[in-house]
């Protein structure tokens, strides 16, 4: 889906005249949580979560914990619900049998770096990891779900997005309450930030992890050339923005809603329109997965990494994941 326009407008009337529902919606969560049972796994479970509908920068920032931690000696497992795959688990992703279409979009990514499990129950899906030989499981999103109990819980806040209207679904993005929601993590990672006020993000109680996404060297070869890019993640504009801050001449741009199935007519009708401007069609990662195997040569992928400001502040954070396996390895 495409997040409504009123969700980041606090003056929308929309917003008030859904309030209601947003009522009835958290009264749904309340009791759901009050009646669940949470499991712990035998590893440590670190979460990757955020507060709003719709993406905040989750995978990139599980992507970048996940390599830290295995920069540590860790044996790192990725577990996701896998949004959009028709597996219900726990499987092991398998990127060379298994599409976006079993396993979701983002697995996908997340198996390129290490094993990654998709288990709609998320305890089944972390124990079947950890019987894997994993010392550590990462969670990518998970954050409002109660069946499993997290180690460390980082909240993922895009800087150009916030909490939006800062009203509940549906009047607004929010998942649940701010304050309920940072009450339960451990820090708060606010991405491609310029001088916000993160006292109003966290209340000051929490500690901030900053960073920000830039491509990777090998993306940099697109810098002052023509493209047409295309995107349905949850931010596009975030992706047109960067290749313009490349330096890339960007000659027409289109957006589709997040985990949108790409059709070949629409992949064939973006390659025309790029090849009578003259330009490259480029996309993100996270679209590519989705592609079907023989549009994927006519498309170029534009990758990201997360760039952490104060590793050590990272490094503060999760030391007690650290060193809790690593106790266990030694056991």
């Amino acid at each position: 889906m495409r997040a409504p326009e009123f969700w980041h407008d606090r003056t929308s009337p929309l917003g008030a005249l859904l309030t209601p529902l947003a009522a009835v919606y958290r009264l749904a969560s309340v009791l759901h949580n009050a009646v669940a049972q949470p499991r712990r796994a035998s590893v440590p479970v670190v979460c990757i979560g955020n507060l709003v509908a719709g993406g905040a920068g989750k995978t990139t920032v599980a992507l970048a914990v996940g390599a830290w931690l295995r920069a540590q000696g860790l044996a790192v497992h990725f577990l996701s619900r896998g949004y959009g795959g028709r597996l219900r688990g726990p499987v092991r992703v398998d990127p060379r049998t298994h599409t976006a279409r079993d396993v979701g979009d983002e697995p996908l990514l997340l198996a390129e770096l290490a094993s990654t499990w998709v288990s709609r129950d998320r305890p089944a899906g972390a124990q079947a990891a950890a019987d894997a030989g994993a010392d550590v499981v990462v969670m990518d999103d998970g954050f409002q779900n109660p069946s499993l109990i997290k180690d460390v819980s980082l909240v993922v806040v895009d800087a150009g997005y916030g909490f939006g209207n800062r009203r509940l679904l549906p009047a607004g993005p929010l998942r649940e309450p701010i304050a309920a929601g940072l009450k339960r993590a451990q820090a708060l990672v606010l991405l491609d930030g310029k001088g916000q006020n993160v006292a109003t993000l966290t209340g000051g109680g929490l500690p901030l992890l900053a960073g920000r996404t830039v491509p990777e060297a090998g993306s940099m070869r697109f810098s002052d050339r023509r493209v047409y890019p295309f995107a349905g993640i949850g931010r596009p504009r975030k992706f047109f923005d960067m290749l313009e801050n490349m330096g890339c001449v960007v000659v027409g741009r289109r957006a589709f809603p997040d985990h949108h199935a790409f059709t070949p007519e629409e992949i064939m009708e973006i390659c025309e329109i790029a090849a009578a401007a003259d330009a490259v069609p480029v996309t993100t990662a996270k679209d590519a997965v989705r592609l079907m195997p023989e549009a994927r040569p006519m498309v170029e992928v534009v990758r990201v990494r997360l760039e952490w400001r104060d590793e050590a502040a990272l490094e503060r954070v999760l030391r007690p994941v650290v060193h809790q396996a690593k106790s266990a390895l030694s056991a």
